[in-house]
């Protein structure tokens, strides 16, 4: 499942916040209330690569993921490299 941190800054109380969801979706204003608002802009976290221990491990959130990503590794590569390479040629699911 694809997951992102979304951006958003409230058109009434000009607060801004973040917000992990499945979707770049609208969110109301934790300090206002106000509703309905549009992300300025969102990071796709769905899959990433993380560095431990001298090796490159290729982390997704699987189609099964709900409520929230489910993280779950993928594989891992000598190089950082390498696993940019598998994740530009694989498919997510």
């Amino acid at each position: 499942m694809a997951w992102f941190l979304n951006f958003y800054r409230c058109e009434r109380c000009r607060r801004r916040w973040t917000g992990e969801w499945s979707c770049t979706c609208d969110d109301d204003c934790p300090h206002c209330g106000a509703r309905h608002m549009a992300p300025t802009r969102s990071e796709d976290l769905t899959e990433f690569i993380e560095e431990e221990n001298g090796e490159f491990i290729v982390i997704r959130s699987p189609v099964s993921a709900e409520h929230d990503p489910d993280y779950q590794e993928v594989a891992r590569f000598p190089t950082r490299a390498q696993a940019e390479e598998f994740l530009a040629s694989t498919e997510l699911g």
